[in-house]
């Protein structure tokens, strides 16, 4: 029985929310899944870098904190880093470097959302742990978390998410990345859990599907919704962090609402909204490290794109 199947979503509550049915159900999976893979955090690591003086507020219970990955946390995106590692352990053949590499290239190119490509990429990622053991990836993402992405964290932004677990708070991760590995990362960084897309998979082997669709744009803010639903949490108390206007939706649901690293869209939108902003970049290289709109599923690509990338390098 297919493992999104086997989700009991008995406590969400049914409503009409401004989303569609695969963004809801993608969202509530995330939420699920995020919710039978948290843990206690681990005693808090010191850091110099300043809290918020007012915020977050010291046992507010009703609080949490919504942190996206890529270049909000983390310096690139996620999967592109945990493609590199596949493709060092030979998950890709030649054939799927040129497919995915060209379909990278037209999210550069178009920088828009094109509902056809789109699914064409999430299909080719799929394709590639389709018949893999969860359990395979899961060990294969803490190799490839210490090879490739430890040293990425904005220490800036882990302060902040710092903060909210000094105050008695849970902070969840809220990525397109694969529940599993944005779960590994969470963990890595004491973080409650992670909300992340939800592959199917039946007797814990990936079938090549998606419980819903890929946790981008309103599926994040769906999952957050769902997730406070849960917990207790009083949204208006929460805080959210992103680098993205794609993710405005979730930014706009918490009482909170923070900026990170963000792109031209999100940083005008925040100006104009009153938002906080925070900014880990420097100079020009600010520029070159935001990756484009359409990212939020073409990063499932991403993995590729480095791969090929690499042997440009080694030729």
């Amino acid at each position: 029985m297919p493992s999104g199947a086997l989700f009991d979503l008995g406590w969400i509550p049914r409503r009409r929310r401004p989303a569609t049915a695969r963004s809801v159900l993608a969202g509530e999976a995330a939420a699920e899944a995020a919710r039978k893979s948290s843990q206690e955090a681990p005693p808090a690591e010191e850091t110099d870098a300043p809290a918020e003086p007012d915020f977050p507020v010291v046992g507010d219970t009703a609080a949490a904190a919504f942190f996206d990955l890529d270049n909000t946390v983390m310096q690139g995106a996620a999967l592109f880093h945990f493609g590199r590692g596949l493709y060092k352990r030979h998950f890709f053949h030649k054939r799927d470097l040129a497919r995915f590499a060209w379909q990278q290239i037209y999210f550069r190119l178009a920088g828009s959302e094109n509902p056809e490509h789109m699914a064409d990429v999430r299909n080719s990622a799929l394709s590639i742990v389709q018949g893999h053991r969860v359990a395979e990836l899961m060990s294969i993402g803490e190799e490839i978390y210490d090879e490739y992405m430890a040293e990425r964290v904005w220490p800036g932004t882990r302060a902040l998410a710092q903060a909210h677990l000094d105050a008695g708070q849970k902070v969840w991760l809220v990525t397109a990345a694969p529940v599993e590995t944005a779960t590994i990362i969470a963990r890595r960084l004491g973080l409650t859990g992670a909300l992340g897309t939800v592959a199917e998979s039946v007797g814990g082997v990936y079938t090549g599907k998606l419980v819903g669709e890929p946790l981008h744009g309103p599926a994040k803010a769906e999952a957050v919704r769902a997730l406070a639903s849960a917990e207790g949490l009083d949204l208006s108390h929460c805080a959210a962090y992103s680098d993205s206007a794609n993710d405005i939706p979730m930014l706009s649901l918490v009482g909170h609402p923070y900026a990170i690293n963000p792109d031209s869209r999100l940083r005008k939108h925040a100006r104009e909204q009153g938002w906080r902003l925070r900014d880990y970049r420097t100079g020009r290289k600010a520029a070159k490290i935001g990756i484009p709109a359409a990212a939020g599923v073409g990063a499932l690509a991403g993995g590729a794109a480095a791969a090929v990338a690499l042997q440009r390098r080694r030729r």
